[in-house]
Order: C-alpha cells, then sequence, then structure tokens
C-alpha cells in the first residue's frame, strides 16, 4: 500500500465560492428533480457530462455558489440522500 499524503488535510476554501458537485442518475430528468428538490430556485449551472457506456446512467455538472461550508456539506449530502440519485461526487 502507499500513502500519497500522510498528513490529514482539511480543503482550505474562502466562501462564497463556485462549488460544483456531478451528480449521477438513471435520467437527465431525475437529476433535474432531485436539484429542485434540494436548492429549490438558486442560481445553479447545469450541464452534461457522461453516459455510462450502458446507458443505463447519466451524470451532469451541478454548479453554484456555496455561502460555506455547512451549505457545501448539505447540498452535498441531501443530493446524495434523493431517492432518484445514485452517486454525487
Amino acid at each position: 500500500m502507499v500513502t500519497i499524503n500522510e498528513l490529514e488535510q482539511k480543503l482550505e476554501l474562502e466562501y462564497p465560492c463556485s462549488w460544483c458537485y456531478k451528480v449521477i442518475s438513471e435520467h437527465e430528468d431525475h437529476t433535474k428533480e432531485a436539484i429542485f428538490d434540494v436548492i429549490s430556485e438558486r442560481i445553479h449551472k447545469l450541464t452534461h457530462s457522461n453516459n455510462s457506456k450502458s446507458g443505463r446512467y447519466i451524470s451532469m455538472n451541478l454548479e453554484l455558489l456555496v455561502q460555506n461550508e455547512d451549505d457545501r456539506n448539505f447540498i452535498y449530502e441531501a443530493l446524495k440522500a434523493h431517492q432518484k440519485v445514485k452517486m454525487v461526487l
């Protein structure tokens, strides 16, 4: 096993800042529904990222302004927990 970084480092960000989440679901409409449920009408940019080789999954990039670490983490956890979302990166 190779350790690249032996120190635990915390990500230091200056807020507010732009943040991008990769949201993976079975259909673009599922992604849009989940995003609306989590962030409602907050200004954001949603772009297509990729389709799985089998065509079963789609990934989309969600970019928006996060106000602080709690806001950033809340959005991540809420998207991850949404029933229409398979994974969030």
